[in-house]
């Protein structure tokens, strides 16, 4: 029998997250960037001290997304001063959620993004937030189809190219 399940990340799962972030950051950009640009993103958002940084902070949690014992995806949220762009001390930041391409379209994502709305109906969040490259049509979809709304802009570096994300939100109350 086969089984998806997530999982809060720990410590422990740091090279398995390590992994996973680049792979599927680099299955999600690498045709739309340079590889120096994706390289120098890559080595420095997903060294393991990055990691570990990132893991360890109260404000922040991983959850790995597994299908049969293998990490198949994952979602990053942030609360109060993890926030990249803090726009509510109150708010949920879905950082990430990445998925392999090879499980896309088999509700992986989906199932990220309802754990993701799970902790911030627990955390009492009025809204959750994110951003998504504006070059990214089948998450913006994605996000769309779930309600999220654009309500502004932001700037995104990927090594040395400036890109805009589309920033969206979905309230909660």
């Amino acid at each position: 029998m086969h089984t998806l399940k997530i999982k809060k990340a720990t410590l422990a799962d740091l090279e398995e997250l390590q992994f996973i972030g680049r792979q599927t950051f680099t299955e999600a950009f690498a045709a739309d960037n340079t590889a120096v640009n994706m390289q120098k993103y890559l080595s420095e958002q997903f060294s393991l001290q990055q990691l570990t940084d990132e893991i360890s902070h109260p404000d922040s949690e991983f959850y790995l997304a597994t299908y049969n014992h293998k990490t198949i995806g994952y979602l990053k949220v942030n609360f109060g001063q993890a926030q990249k762009e803090l726009q509510d001390e109150q708010a949920l930041e879905i950082e990430r959620i990445y998925v392999l391409k090879e499980f896309h379209g088999k509700g992986v994502g989906q199932l990220l993004f309802d754990k993701a709305l799970q902790l911030a109906r627990e955390k009492n969040a009025p809204y959750v937030w994110l951003g998504v490259w504006e070059k990214n049509p089948r998450a913006i979809h994605f996000y769309r189809k779930n309600g999220l709304q654009e309500f502004d802009r932001h700037h995104f570096i990927l090594g040395d190219d400036e890109q805009t994300d589309i920033m969206m939100k979905l309230e909660l109350s």
